[in-house]
């Protein structure tokens, strides 16, 4: 499994880069961009669109052929022929970060059981740690929340909540369920590295966990895949596999790939 992190920063994208390479995307792509009423929206949607994209020209596939479908839960999949190995993908953003994670398609097609998810290390403005936690509470199960209001300096606290939380928004969005899913059902052991669905071992599952940062801001992430199997693993995403990319120059490299 693999993470691209693009790092956006809307002092350093132009408004003449977003218009130059929002007709890369298909039609009904730019009309959902289009809807965002703030720009830095709207730039964070189209990189996220050609992401894919650009794997996908990297991997080989013409641009004329290429073309997506979404699932009935609204998951994105690829549709162009030939791509072998099959593609699994899944792509997140929160603030000044747009992540795709991906790997090889191997269960749960057409989308494949791939997701990612990241999140800024922020407490809300006018937000005490405390009643952070209180306010997403009856997501978490009672080991959880014990972790992340243990005796340990606050921002390890953070760090523990924010893990949690990407790596069960990463497994739903693996599964491809969309809202409605139960948290609870999710129990993610940080000390331990332990995770469980429904109480049992999350087995053939893969988590790996990332950090990027931001214009001094910090950024944790979790990408989840589901392989098959009856062990699990979680560990930090290997060296070369989190790829990280400045957003402009990103933008650039799309339009000359698929212009």
């Amino acid at each position: 499994m693999q993470v691209w992190a693009i790092i956006y920063d809307k002092a350093n994208f132009p408004d003449t880069l977003y218009h130059n390479a929002l007709s890369l995307v298909d039609q009904t792509a730019q009309s959902k961009i289009k809807r965002f009423r703030r720009r830095e929206d709207a730039c964070r949607s189209l990189i996220g669109n050609l992401l894919p994209r650009v794997l996908l020209r990297k991997r080989g596939v013409p641009k004329d052929v290429l073309a997506f479908a979404t699932t009935d839960a609204g998951k994105p999949y690829c549709i162009a022929p030939g791509i072998d190995p099959p593609l699994g993908f899944n792509v997140t953003h929160d603030e000044g970060v747009v992540a795709m994670a991906f790997g090889t398609g191997d269960l749960g097609p057409p989308a494949f059981n791939v997701g990612v998810d990241v999140m800024q290390l922020k407490i809300p403005p006018h937000s005490t740690f405390a009643d952070f936690v209180d306010s997403v509470s009856s997501q978490l199960t009672p080991l959880e929340h014990d972790l992340v209001l243990a005796d340990i300096p606050q921002s390890e606290a953070l760090r523990r909540f924010y893990w949690i939380w990407t790596l069960k928004e990463a497994y739903t969005k693996a599964l491809g369920m969309g809202l409605g899913f139960d948290f609870r059902r999710i129990q993610y052991n940080v000390p331990e590295e332990a995770v469980t669905i429904d109480g049992e071992l999350a087995r053939g599952w893969q988590f790996r966990k990332f950090e990027v940062a931001q214009s001094g801001n910090k950024y944790v992430g979790v990408a989840a895949r589901f392989v098959g199997g009856r062990f699990f693993t979680i560990e930090d995403l290997d060296v070369g596999s989190l790829v990280c990319y400045d957003a402009a120059s990103f933008v650039d490299r799309a339009i000359e790939e698929l212009n």
